[in-house]
């Protein structure tokens, strides 16, 4: 294949940070979390660990562990939502 003119510069990045992003769950959540929590939620906490699709999210505060553990089951279905498929079913909330 001949190109006229040489490939932009914001392509060839994108093709190379598609093909190097890290293909784990965890990192795949961390890369969602700001989008599926929101921003206040992202300031006050941030998943750790994950382990056989148990997420460990690590809070600032106890206060904060406290409604993450209310809102678990609204997290994990935004969470999938935005991954695309189902890979966390169940939230673990500690404080740092």
């Amino acid at each position: 294949m001949s190109r006229l003119a040489p490939r932009p510069f914001s392509a060839a990045i994108a093709d190379f940070t598609r093909s190097a992003r890290p293909v784990t769950t965890l990192a795949r959540v961390q890369q969602a979390w700001d989008s599926a929590a929101g921003t206040a939620i992202a300031a006050a906490a941030s998943p750790t660990a994950e382990r056989d699709g148990v997420l460990t999210v690590t809070c600032e505060a106890a206060v904060w562990a406290q409604e993450l553990d209310l809102m678990a089951s609204q997290l994990i279905i935004r969470l999938n939502a935005e991954l695309g498929e189902e890979l966390v079913r169940e939230l673990r909330c500690l404080t740092a």
